[in-house]
């Protein structure tokens, strides 16, 4: 598993803050790493959001980084989700490790299952940054 000290920063807005709190409570693998990933984060109003930053509601286009391939997504609350449409729960591991990201970073993390995953945010509602 990734040292937290490897870990990339993240923010997030006090009103995703608030929320997101309430959801990590659950017991699974992903609240807790949910739980775990806004307890680091720097809280920052909605207004000093970066366009590069990746909230609730924002469009997602990232790289796993253990296959290579590439998706686009919406990261949105567990009740919006339907992953046919693009919408990702961020009560989901990759969601979890999306939230509070900008364009350029890469997280890695366990699974539930015990292997390696990792992914890396290409864009974020427009910041476009080249594939290596």
């Amino acid at each position: 598993m990734a040292n937290m000290a490897n870990l990339p920063p993240i923010a997030v807005t006090t009103v995703d803050f608030d929320r997101l709190r309430g959801l990590a409570q659950a017991h699974t693998h992903a609240a807790k790493f949910l739980a775990r990933e806004i307890e680091r984060a720097h809280l920052i109003e909605p207004e000093d959001a970066s366009e590069r930053l990746v909230t609730m509601n924002a469009r997602v286009r990232y790289r796993d980084d253990v296959t290579g391939l590439e998706r686009t997504v919406t990261l949105v609350y567990p009740g919006e989700a339907d992953i046919s449409a693009g919408r990702l729960s961020v009560l989901t591991p990759v969601g979890a490790a999306l939230i509070g990201m900008t364009a350029g970073q890469a997280m890695e993390w366990e699974s539930p299952a015990g292997g390696v995953r990792s992914l890396t945010v290409l864009d974020v509602g427009g910041a476009v940054l080249a594939a290596p």
